[in-house]
């Protein structure tokens, strides 16, 4: 467990902590040697069947169930040794910032999930793992199902549960409060120009009246000056 957990350690981040470490339950290999088991139950079924060596044909019968009982043999303790290392080197831990696993041997598997993007934790312990104390553990991210982690087995799952939500909550209160953004300023109002009083509009269409009359401007000049100054009002 030593070179695992120096491996959890070389993982982390700057100002990151380990919180709480656990691993699987005794129960875990057990239950995965199932086949194991059942492959050592048929080595000793062919042993207790085998045929004495008393004739040709017997004799072949023997030796093919010999084969096959060694077969069997060797791939029982073998399944067995294997989930036995593996439940050994798996180690699941919660940090100041993240939720690590690691487990499996051959096909190992590593996972690693923001506290911050947690969005439910969820344990299923059976009557047997109540009494012993071991449950799975399913952690579901913000990426929704293809984000969920679930753990199997694992030793105080309820304590590895209440860790997981005691640390994400110091780090959601830790986080600073979004700031609202600023207000925009308002753009000043540009005044208006005042329109022009009746009295001042008449003295202007005069003075246009008399520069038409004179030839200083044309008429089509009076009529778009007399429509603008019209407009105003």
């Amino acid at each position: 467990m030593s070179s695992q957990s120096s491996g959890i350690q070389a993982g982390l981040i700057t100002g990151e902590t380990v919180e709480y470490k656990t691993t699987k339950h005794w129960m875990a290999p057990v239950a995965d040697s199932k086949w194991a088991i059942l492959l050592l139950l048929g080595a000793l079924l062919l042993a207790w069947l085998a045929p004495e060596n008393s004739g040709a044909i017997t004799g072949f019968l023997a030796d093919v169930m010999g084969l096959v009982k060694v077969v069997l043999l060797i791939g029982g303790i073998g399944s067995i040794v294997y989930n036995i290392v593996a439940w050994r080197t798996a180690e699941y831990s919660v940090t100041s910032r993240r939720v690590l696993g690691r487990d499996g041997l051959i096909r190992r598997r590593s996972t690693d999930t923001m506290l911050d993007a947690i969005n439910d934790v969820r344990s299923e312990t059976s009557m047997l793992g109540r009494a012993l104390g071991y449950g799975d553990i399913r952690i579901i991210s913000s990426s929704g199902r293809t984000g969920a982690d679930a753990f199997t087995s694992v030793l105080n799952v309820d304590a590895f549960k209440q860790h997981v939500l005691e640390a994400k909550e110091r780090l959601s209160a830790a986080l600073p409060a979004p700031t609202s953004a600023a207000p925009t300023p308002a753009t000043p109002s540009v005044p208006e120009p005042a329109s022009p009083t009746a009295q001042d509009l008449t003295a202007t269409l005069e003075s246009l009246a008399r520069l038409r009359d004179t030839g200083a401007i044309t008429a089509e000049e009076y009529e778009a000056k007399k429509a603008e100054l019209l407009g105003r009002i």
